[in-house]
Parts: C-alpha cells; structure tokens; sequence
C-alpha cells in the first residue's frame, strides 16, 4: 500500500468514527505534510483519494471538508432514477454552477494552502468536481487566473483615501502595513506581483494612490514621489517574498525555521569561528522575527523619506536670489 493511501485510510477511519463530522475541516495539504513528514505531492494524493471516495468536498475559501454523505462511492452504488426521471451526471450540474468567483475563489485556497506552484487550471478543476476545459469559459489562462486572484485579494485589503487627516508618516506606515498583512494572509501574492512587469490591477491602485498622493501632498517632485513609492512598494513585496520561500521549505522538510536552525548550528558555530562579531552574534543569540525585520526596515525606510521632505521644505522656504 502507497504512503498515500495508509494516509487517506487513517482520514477515513476518523470520519468512520465521527470523530470528523460533516462540514467539520480536514487537514489540508500543508497540514498532512507536517503531521505525516510527506512530500506536497503525496499530500496531494491523499485528499484526492478521499474525494475520489466521496468523504470529503472542497469550498472555496474554507478549504477541505468532510462531504454531507459521507460514504464511500465505491462501495455504495449510485441510487436510480424514478421511471420517466432524468438522470442528470453530478459533473454536468455542477459545471453549470461554475462562476468566475467560484473558480478564483478555490485557486485561491489551492495557493494559499500548497503555494502557486501547485496551482493548475486542472487541480482547480480537480477541486470543483468540474472539467479542465469548462473553466476556460471563465478564466482566459492560468495567468489570467492569477491576476483575478490578485485583484481578489486586493479587493479585501481595505485601502481607502478616508484616512487622509493623518499626518504623512502615520498614513505610509498604515498602508505598508496593510500590503504586509496582505503578504502575510496570502504567501504566493508577493512572487505573483512584478515589479519590471506590473500587472494592470485595478484594486491595487488604491496602494499606489494612497502613496503617491500622500508624498505629492508633502512637497516632493513627482519623479522623487514616484521613486519613492516604487522603494517603499519593493521593500514591502522584497521582505514578504520569504513567507513563501519558508512555507515551502517547511511543506518540503517538516520542519519550522527555528527546528531548521537548531538542526544546523553545529555547521555554522564551526563556520563563524574565525569571525569575531559573528561569533558574539551567535553565542549571545538572536531572535529572528520576520515581523519585526520588517517593522525596523520600514521605520528605517521612513526616515529617509522624512529628511527628503524636510530638504523640500527648506528649499522652498529659501529666499530665491
């Protein structure tokens, strides 16, 4: 028997047991890849086995589920249509409930939950009981589908211009802090968004408006504003492209950042021996906290922008010659 299936056979006896009831969650893949020291593909069997089975369903934006009927279609053959009644195949009903928000809502949780990597406009059928091909009704490409993805995301983020009686420095560390807690929420934004290559977003504009305005209000040239904000957007985006780098290295490893670290400062107190400050660094300890790296950066970062605005400002209080 393949690992997956001892995995998707201990799921099962829990729902057997009711010790998972309808509607209650299943571990998602993430989870099954920590609990049982798997690989993302593995993981990914095991629920696939589970909806083959008929145990479980997946709803977007919640994740995977223990099915309302929860027994197996293997065992249990499919009831018969009344004399004169019309059988109509499950797929065929749910594709005609397809939508556009149902579609980008589940690759949403795919993402979420395994990283985009794992995102194909086959597993979002997969997670839809629909066809592959019924998708491209509503989405033009894998692509496509993430940009609306974006867009969805941006939607929730909440950024508005009615905080604009703050004072300058106040607003930015709003709005970088929103954008970080959008990261935070949704790992794979930060590797999806291009910085070379911006994607035409309608709901992440309000970001850059919230900025740019902010920063033109203060007196600053608007190639130094638009600069400015493009620094401010980078660093943000910059720092939160490790959330996914460290979710996917724990999906792969099983292990946290801090169990990884235990697990290697033999390699590295041997490394560091020759380097003085280095090696004081490590006898005292550091908590490394991804949070407040970004806080010291953006805080940091503020600080530039202030002494250009009060540079801006004494030059236009200056007396011309």
């Amino acid at each position: 028997m393949d690992r997956y299936e001892q995995i998707a056979g201990e799921l099962r006896q829990r729902i057997e047991r009711g010790e998972l009831r309808p509607g209650d969650r299943v571990p998602s893949t993430r989870e099954i890849t920590r609990r049982w020291n798997v690989a993302m593909a593995t993981a990914t069997k095991v629920l696939a086995e589970l909806r083959g089975q008929g145990l479980v369903r997946a709803v977007p934006g919640v994740g995977t589920v223990v099915a309302e009927a929860a027994s197996p279609v293997r065992t249990q053959a499919p009831a018969r249509p009344a004399a004169g009644e019309r059988q109509i195949p499950r797929r065929l009903t749910v594709e005609g409930g397809l939508t556009t928000d149902r579609i980008v809502a589940a690759a949403v949780e795919i993402a979420d939950n395994e990283g985009l990597e794992a995102l194909s406009m086959r597993r979002v059928a997969a997670e839809l009981d629909a066809a592959a091909m019924s998708l491209y009704r509503h989405v033009p490409d894998k692509d496509g589908l993430v940009n609306l993805m974006m867009e969805q995301v941006f939607t929730a983020v909440g950024f508005s211009a009615a905080d604009a009686g703050l004072p300058w420095r106040a607003r930015l560390e709003l709005a970088a802090r929103l954008l970080w807690d959008a990261f935070r929420a949704h790992p794979w934004l930060a590797s999806a968004l291009s910085m070379t290559r911006p994607q035409p977003l309608s709901n992440a504009l309000p970001f850059g408006e919230w900025v740019l305005s902010t920063l033109a209000a203060e007196g600053l040239d608007l190639q130094t504003v638009l600069t400015a904000y493009l620094t401010l957007f980078n660093y943000v985006r910059g720092t939160a492209l490790n959330l996914e780098m460290e979710a996917a290295a724990e999906a792969a490893t099983g292990q946290d950042a801090e169990a990884w670290m235990d697990q290697q400062e033999p390699q590295f107190m041997e490394l560091v021996a020759e380097h003085p400050t280095f090696l004081r660094l490590t006898t005292e300890g550091y908590d490394f906290d991804l949070d407040q790296l970004f806080e010291f950066g953006l805080q940091r970062l503020l600080d530039g922008f202030a002494a250009l605005i009060d540079a801006a400002a004494q030059r236009s209080s200056s007396p011309r010659s």
